[in-house]
């Protein structure tokens, strides 16, 4: 069995597309365009200023700022010049309502309890680009932090998914091809962990992450899970 299993966070652990959609939907009642609408170009807007936070180009504010620009015309509302009031608007009406929408899946206990109960089972890790006062705040807050030897984040790595899998091997002491990762999002949790010499797993949760549409389809290379709970079996009969 593996040495180390890597989780990803968002889309895997926690809900993150749908508390999004909850908080678009509170946050915008005016709003022209469907929530689906607003939350896919909500999507588009967090991966471009995510990366360029992720490559070191704004800070963690700024790119929500960069997002927040971006998507006050869709709401009909207009763009603050002052930062600050652009910091005001994130806090107040997005985050307040966001974190109040985190939803843990419900797999995710079962698990972890589990794989805790394995006899010389795997240590655990959660990789995850986000912000680390955030994500760490969600595993607290389902009881998730006591499962997992490490929280490892881009500031704590130097290094963003889909490249930080090296610098997280390093930190957890182990070799890459003695680690797994598992996650919901093909490119940065599955294809880039092989390419780094880990076992990649997907969980298939059957929903698009970005378009909300069905899951693209893979060959039957992919090593894929439906559920959590499918985990602790698929990892005894993976070659790691």
């Amino acid at each position: 069995m593996a040495d180390v299993v890597f989780f990803d966070l968002d889309g895997t652990l926690v809900d993150h597309r749908s508390a999004v959609l909850e908080t678009i939907v509170q946050t915008a009642p005016n709003a022209t365009a469907p929530p689906e609408e607003l939350v896919t170009l909500w999507w588009t807007l967090e991966a471009r200023h995510m990366r360029e936070y992720l490559t070191g180009q704004c800070s963690f504010a700024e790119h929500h700022r960069r997002r927040l620009r971006s998507f006050l015309p869709m709401l009909g509302e207009p763009v603050p010049e002052n930062p600050g009031l652009l910091d005001a608007w994130i806090a107040e009406r997005y985050l307040t309502v966001f974190e109040e929408s985190w939803r843990c899946y419900p797999d995710v206990h079962p698990c972890l309890e589990t794989l805790k109960r394995l006899p010389q089972g795997p240590r655990l890790a959660v990789l995850t680009n986000g912000d680390p006062e955030q994500q760490r705040a969600k595993l607290a807050r389902f009881g998730l932090l006591e499962y997992f030897e490490a929280i490892l984040t881009p500031p704590e790595l130097g290094a963003a998914k889909p490249v930080a899998y090296a610098a997280a091997c390093r930190r957890m002491r182990t070799d890459p091809s003695q680690a797994v990762n598992v996650g919901d999002m093909l490119g940065s949790d599955v294809n880039a962990a092989a390419l780094a010499g880990l076992t990649g797993i997907w969980l298939d949760r059957g929903i698009d992450f970005v378009t909300g549409g069905p899951s693209p389809t893979v060959d039957e290379t992919v090593l894929r899970i439906e559920r959590l709970t499918d985990l602790p079996d698929h990892l005894s009969t993976t070659n790691v």
